[in-house]
């Protein structure tokens, strides 16, 4: 094994192999080499680089359309229609001249297609709750800062 290697460097084709100017053709290729190695690098930087563009570009136009949503919530509430009907769901406040009828639970559940309600729901599933909205917030808000139970949204 030796010997052939021996005998190969001693012959013609090695010779021409560390010929000088072979030499520099080897040096011109690894640049060649080196040159298009960095090239592919930097491309596929630029495509990564890219994607997260075009990533970050979709979530700014959802939160730009996220804060549309807010303001015309905002102006909503602002409406005279929203201060209306929310006095007259909160507060059992009726404009001039109305005047307002409460229909106990069972005999407005006697009109609606059973279809349509929820299985849980049913006309007399439990004692009505007398407690003011502002009691049943400030309760809600001591059973969750408390940890006894889990908000129900």
């Amino acid at each position: 094994m030796f010997y052939k290697i021996k005998t190969f460097l001693d012959g013609k084709e090695a010779k021409q192999l560390i010929d000088v100017r072979n030499i520099g053709l080897y040096i011109f290729a690894i640049i060649v080499l080196a040159i298009s190695w960095s090239g592919v690098k930097t491309v596929q930087n630029n495509y990564q680089l890219q994607k997260k563009i075009s990533m970050l570009q979709q979530q700014n136009g959802v939160l730009q359309l996220q804060n549309k949503n807010i303001d015309l919530q905002n102006q909503y509430l602002q409406t005279d229609e929203y201060l209306d009907l929310t006095a007259r769901q909160n507060l059992g406040l009726a404009a001039p001249g109305e005047q307002e009828i409460l229909v106990p639970k069972d005999v407005a559940m006697k009109y609606v297609d059973s279809s349509l309600v929820p299985k849980n729901v049913t006309a007399n599933t439990a004692a009505p709750d007398h407690r003011s909205r502002y009691t049943k917030n400030l309760e809600a808000w001591r059973d969750f800062l408390l940890g006894r139970k889990q908000p129900s949204n």
